[in-house]
């Protein structure tokens, strides 16, 4: 199941809007599809990706900590690999 938040474009305002805390990342093309599932602190990984990601879009979820992040972005990535 993705996550349930709406696609942002990727962009430095998405990164502005990140807060500062641990979570899951999904990388979506401009048509909605998930390209990649990634972890960590969410500002620190968008502020990154807007320089070197090809995607169109991007949405996250916040966690508590990051064995929770790896929790789901562990469920989200076996979805792509079905």
């Amino acid at each position: 199941m993705p996550l349930r938040t709406q696609w942002r474009d990727l962009d430095r305002s998405a990164a502005r809007a990140a807060p500062n805390r641990y979570g899951v990342v999904e990388y979506g093309s401009a048509d909605g599809e998930v390209l990649a599932v990634e972890t960590g602190m969410l500002k620190d990984v968008l502020k990154s990706a807007v320089g070197y990601r090809d995607a169109a879009a991007v949405r996250w979820k916040e966690t508590q900590t990051r064995e929770q992040a790896e929790e789901l972005a562990a469920e989200h990535r076996s979805r792509l690999d079905d």
